[in-house]
This record gives C-alpha cells, structure tokens and sequence, in this order.
C-alpha cells in the first residue's frame, strides 16, 4: 500500500513540477477569502485517485478538493488526500508546498506519505516501520528545553478565524521559545518537525487531510501529537493541533491549553 501512496505523490508531483514552470497560465479559483484552489490542485487530485483505485478499487476516498465523491462510501480503508498542501505558496511561486497522502484503516492513520516536488523529498511512514526522509530513518530533535525551541505554525487567514486567540497563543511562545516559523505548509511543517528540522508545531483551524500523514510522520519519528490540551485521542477532526518532541511537546501544552476549546475549566484558570 505504501509504495502505491508514493507511486500517486510522484504522479501528483511531476504534474505540479510542469505547472510552475509557467505560473501565469495556471487558472485560480476563490473557495472563499484567502482560499484557493488552481486547476492544477485538482488535476493532480485526479491523478492520485486514478493511481489509488487502481490497485484498491475497494477503499474509500477523503480528498480536499472532491470529499468523499469517490472510491466505496463504507469501506474501512479510506485515502486522506491533499493534492497541493501549500497552494497560495505555490500560485506565487514560493516554493514550500506538499502532496500529502495517508491512509486510514477504521479511521487509524497506517500509512503516509507526504512528497515535496520542488526538492524530491519524499516523507514516508508505515504504522510500526518508524519514519523516513529519502530512505533514511527520521527521528524528531532532542532538544529539552522550549527556550531553545524552533516552533512551526500556521497563521489564521479565512474570514471567521478566530485571530485574537492566535495572538495571544503567538504572544505566549513567541517570547519563550528560540523562534517562530510560518512556511504555509502544515503537511510539509509536520514533515520537517517529523525529520528533526523544528522541535515543535501548533496550528488551530487544520483539516484531516491537511494533518494525517503528518501525524503520522511524528509519531513513528518518536514525536507526540493531539490537540491543544495534549489529548491524543480523535485530534484528526478537532481542527486543532499541537505537536512535538516529548520534552518540548509538554512543555507546549502547558502553555497552549488553556487556548483549547476542549480544555477543562481549571486549564483555563
């Protein structure tokens, strides 16, 4: 199953490659403010589907662009597909952006597989294999303390964000870590923490296509990933998240909690 995942990312890769080659033919669509989806986001959801039920006529689809139109509506292997993670990145010609391809089984993160066509690195990840970058094990950093944390995030940009509880989340580690990142790509964010390059990350607003494989990265690179208030439990559809090595991951939640809408009364405090 994994190396069908990779065989779709590449297919879905090469088709973004070809594209930003000439940018200023690439048609864009407003989803809503701040929200876009190109023809080739779409075009290479196509591709990665094709690919997919090809070798797994039987499984289901959950895709950014097209939900669940395709694949069998109840089986319980379901693809969790973002074709271009990054496409405001991409439209501009900003080159952080990601295929991002998991696979659940009775919604159980198994397989992952997030690909970075600018770069051909290709993140990867089975369910009890560990994690690797380009056939190298990753492992997340070692860093103990937050005060030399490099933290990635995600800033909110859709009209109805909720932007003042960011700022004060912004505010908190801003001036207790080493360093705040914004790339504007929560795949390739957990991908690159997953790899050691960050020490954390935390992004409220996400959807499951946008964290599973990445979710997955962390945890077989020895990371913790949940919501805000360290719950690790059902945090795919919470639209919240935090993540991070073991040490700084704690020390995070203590911090973010209280910004969490499933925090406790007495988190809040």
């Amino acid at each position: 199953m994994l190396n069908v995942a990779v065989k779709a990312a590449r297919a879905a890769g090469a088709i973004i490659n070809r594209a930003s080659l000439d940018l200023d033919a690439v048609k864009v669509t407003v989803k809503q403010s701040n929200d876009f989806v190109t023809e080739v986001d779409q075009a290479a959801e196509e591709a990665i589907i094709s690919t997919l039920l090809t070798a797994y006529p039987e499984h289901g689809i959950w895709a950014e662009e097209s939900g669940h139109e395709h694949g069998a509506q109840q089986s319980d292997f379901v693809w969790i597909i973002d074709p271009l993670d990054g496409t405001t990145n991409f439209i501009h010609g900003f080159p952080v952006y990601c295929v991002s391809i998991a696979l659940a089984y009775k919604n159980i993160i198994q397989q992952a597989v997030i690909y970075d066509p600018t770069r051909n690195d290709l993140f990867y990840a089975s369910r009890g294999r560990g994690a690797y970058l380009n056939e190298k094990r990753m492992r997340v950093s070692q860093r103990k303390h937050i005060s030399n944390a490099l933290i990635s995030t995600g800033f909110p940009f859709r009209s109805g964000d909720d932007y003042q509880t960011y700022l004060k989340m912004f505010t908190d580690l801003m001036t207790s870590c080493a360093g705040l990142r914004r790339p504007g790509s929560a795949a390739l964010d957990l991908a690159y923490m997953a790899a050691g390059y960050t020490d954390g990350f935390f992004e409220i607003g996400l959807n499951p296509w946008d964290i599973a494989a990445g979710s997955l990265l962390i945890t077989e690179a020895g990371g913790l990933v949940g919501n805000l208030t360290g719950d690790a439990e059902n945090f795919l559809e919470q639209r919240e998240l935090l993540a991070g090595n073991p040490k700084i991951y704690g020390q995070m939640v203590t911090m973010l909690r209280k910004y969490s809408k499933y925090a406790k009364p007495e988190d809040k405090a």
